[in-house]
């Protein structure tokens, strides 16, 4: 004795019935702004090229050309 799975609905306050979650906005930068990198450290925004598609960083004398979304780059 089997019981066919059928279609199975799920309680409203049940996680599996949960909305998929949205992309978060893509941060701003200007030049100036201090900011934190997941691999380079602390550093702060020299330039921000086109609209907002990459940054260069200057972190403690080591510049890098961050490429937007900044998944690993966060605003202070």
């Amino acid at each position: 004795m089997t019981k066919s799975a059928g279609s199975r609905r799920h309680l409203p306050s049940s996680p599996f019935n949960r909305p998929s979650l949205e992309e978060p906005p893509i941060e701003c930068f200007e030049a100036g702004d201090r900011v934190s990198h997941d691999q380079f450290g602390l550093g702060r925004v020299l330039a921000v090229e086109g609209d907002n598609a990459a940054v260069l960083v200057d972190f403690s004398g080591r510049q890098g050309r961050i490429l937007s979304p900044f998944s690993k780059l966060a605003k202070l």
